[in-house]
């Protein structure tokens, strides 16, 4: 019986513990006859609206850049990379400035 290969980190290692499925690797643990999309992550910006991973969102407010003298501006442009559980939510690539990560209440999306 071939297993699939670890939906976290890609690996081909993955062992079955009863109804699990366990990669030695990255320690993640699914069930292969659920649907998966429980883990998804939703986000909405600070208007409500729905947010997607590639999205253009811009800053709603003037925020201060920790360990660092910068400010980023209101109206600064983002790109969404991925969302992430945890207090800032959202990794993305902020114009002028690189990666970087944000709240979510702190943007809108722009259009």
């Amino acid at each position: 019986m071939s297993l699939p290969n670890c939906p976290k980190c890609e690996s081909a290692y993955v062992y079955q513990d009863q109804e699990m499925l366990i990669c030695p690797e990255c320690a993640f643990e699914w069930n292969p006859n659920d649907s998966g999309e429980e883990d998804a992550i939703t986000l909405k910006d600070a208007n409500g609206n729905l947010l997607a991973e590639g999205d253009k969102v811009t800053l709603i407010k003037d925020l201060k850049v920790k360990g660092s003298s910068q400010v980023l501006k209101i109206g600064t442009k983002a790109s969404i990379k991925r969302f992430v559980d945890g207090d800032h939510d959202i990794d993305c690539k902020v114009d002028g400035v690189g990666d970087m990560m944000l709240k979510s209440k702190f943007v809108k999306k722009a259009s």
